[in-house]
């Protein structure tokens, strides 16, 4: 399974899991947070590959890359930003109760 597939599969499966929440989520708030994010991981992780800390199997990503991390690399962000508030939001909720 190629990393882009994977990558997919889980934005995929958070974004259904974020939209049926979506009434706990702020969306303006998420997007900033998106914004800076993914520019924070564009820049570290360019870093760590050229460090040669982190290294991809040029078979298994899609060719997109910014800089010279793969497009795949920027999944894991945008899961965390849209994972993390959501079951923030869902336990406060679950507290009130």
């Amino acid at each position: 399974m190629s990393y882009a597939i994977l990558a997919l599969l889980v934005i995929f499966v958070f974004l259904i899991f974020g939209f049926a929440l979506r009434k706990w989520i702020r969306t303006q708030p998420m997007l900033v947070t998106m914004a800076g994010m993914v520019l924070l991981t564009a820049i570290f992780d360019n870093l760590i590959i050229w460090a040669g800390i982190v290294a991809y199997d040029p078979e298994k990503i899609s060719g997109i890359k910014i800089g010279i991390a793969p497009i795949e690399d920027f999944s894991y962000t945008v899961v965390a930003v849209i994972l993390v508030p959501t079951i923030f939001n869902l336990l406060a909720k679950v507290q009130k109760k």
